[in-house]
């Protein structure tokens, strides 16, 4: 470290330096942490949808049947697709398992419903998939079974 950054670092007297200092301190948060709360949030709103869905089947299917339709599927099987994917994703997410996988499905899931269900919720879809893109790009974490599985025997092979 040179002389000017030491000093930088001990002592910041402007503005300037505090805010500084104030972002070297956020830039060390590890993306450990980070993921953790994505990983939670996109959780908490696939979760939330997938539970409402199997409260009241018969209101399932006629939300599938009138507003969700979505091309090429019969609302039934759209709508079993939909309960499976909203059911069992967030779990993954939470335990930090297949994360990337589940994070690519819940993308396709977020692109289908932004065009073919609701176009006008694109703020609400672009912030779900900005916090997938980046689980699907940087992964779980360390906090993770992923990362966990991944110490144990990904490596396993190259030894």
């Amino acid at each position: 470290m040179s002389p000017s950054s030491a000093a930088a670092q001990a002592a910041p007297s402007t503005v300037a330096g505090r805010i500084a200092q104030l972002v070297r301190v956020f830039e060390r948060v590890p993306y450990s942490v980070l993921a953790i709360p994505l990983r939670l949030a996109v959780a908490t709103v696939f979760w939330n949808s997938g539970t409402t869905k199997i409260a009241d089947w018969a209101a399932t299917l006629q939300l599938f049947e009138d507003e969700y339709k979505v091309p090429l599927l019969p609302p039934d099987i759209a709508a079993h697709i939909g309960a499976g994917i909203e059911l069992s994703t967030p779990v993954l997410l939470v335990l930090g398992l297949l994360t990337r996988p589940a994070a690519l499905v819940l993308l396709g899931m977020t692109t289908v419903i932004e065009v073919f269900v609701y176009p006008q919720a694109w703020p609400t879809h672009i912030q779900w998939a900005a916090m997938l893109l980046v689980l699907l790009c940087r992964g779980a974490g360390a906090f993770s079974v992923d990362h966990w599985l991944w110490r144990r025997f990904g490596q396993a092979g190259n030894a």
